[in-house]
């Protein structure tokens, strides 16, 4: 476990009792999925050896970690909760191209691995896309979905066409910029922006981001943007959780409620947070990412039942 003392953490989030664990983050494992490569994971028991299992997918450019680790404990009373590093980033799968169908299936494959049966897959921003996915591939695993920050497509307006289209680009040929000075500084910069943490705290947070180049992020990105899940949202079976960031500038809050609209019984659940909620708001995004996954796992056993 990694420690850290509260008194590393700025008056500001002490203040808020923002939900940042200081006492300890799980220590986790490179796994490796048969055929496909390895990643970083991490698996935190929950209450009673036979919890139900929530695997927590992560943000674009961040880690499992970097994304879910104010939420591990909580969960944890109630869940068995996995996470694990989505290929290209963090510690993650390293392969040739990257595309979100390899990674909802490196999601069964985890699950194969861990003897992971029947699992509520919480995803946010771009890990919400994966558990989209990861439940169109493989409906036998999943059986329910948490998807927070989320839309069903990109390139809703001529806007984000252009800069997405110019993405794909400008990414084609650019692994070299993974390794170069220019990369190494800019992502440096990223996680210096996350000014709120200081000490202990603040180094391991930039070091999580460090391991996440910009080319991979742009090479994600460019996946992104090709998503389109409108055809088949109706179609979802399981139960379902929307978390909605109301002051969300990325993925507005009217395309959030939209994506919850078309699937069918899903419930929203309100956090006035921006998109940055998970972590920076964490002390209002948390409590509603429980009553979120509570209320899919309760839906669940009572189909079940």
């Amino acid at each position: 476990m990694v420690a850290f003392s509260p008194r590393a953490l700025p008056r500001q989030l002490v203040r808020r009792r923002i939900y940042v664990p200081w006492t300890q983050i799980p220590e986790g494992e490179m796994v490796e999925l048969p055929g496909r490569g390895s990643t970083y994971v991490t698996d935190t028991p929950g209450p009673t050896p036979d919890s139900p299992t929530i695997v927590l997918l992560h943000a674009l450019g961040c880690t499992g970690l970097l994304t879910w680790f104010p939420a591990i404990r909580p969960l944890s009373q109630r869940f068995r909760v996995v996470t694990l590093d989505q290929r290209w980033h963090g510690r993650g799968i390293q392969s040739e191209s990257f595309s979100l169908v390899d990674c909802a299936d490196d999601v069964a494959a985890l699950a194969e691995v861990l003897d992971l049966r029947e699992v509520i897959v919480a995803g946010y921003s771009m890990g919400s896309i994966v558990a989209q996915r990861t439940w169109r591939q493989h409906p036998d695993l999943v059986r329910g979905l948490v998807l927070c920050a989320t839309t069903d497509r990109f390139r809703n307006t001529p806007a984000e066409r252009l800069f997405l289209a110019g993405v794909e680009v400008s990414m084609a040929g650019a692994r070299g910029v993974s390794r170069s000075r220019t990369a190494v500084h800019a992502s440096r910069l990223v996680g210096e922006a996350v000014g709120v943490f200081k000490g202990d705290m603040h180094d391991w947070v930039l070091s999580e981001f460090r391991r996440t180049s910009p080319w991979a992020i742009g090479q994600a990105l460019a996946a992104l943007s090709r998503h389109h899940s409108r055809p088949w949202l109706g179609r979802i079976d399981v139960p379902t959780a929307v978390v909605v960031n109301q002051r969300d500038r990325v993925i507005p809050t009217a395309r959030q409620l939209a994506l919850a609209r078309m699937i069918p019984g899903a419930t929203v659940h309100d956090v006035d947070a921006g998109h940055a909620g998970c972590v920076l708001e964490s002390e209002k995004f948390v409590p509603a990412l429980l009553e979120a996954a509570a209320t899919v796992d309760a839906r669940r056993r009572a189909a079940a039942g």
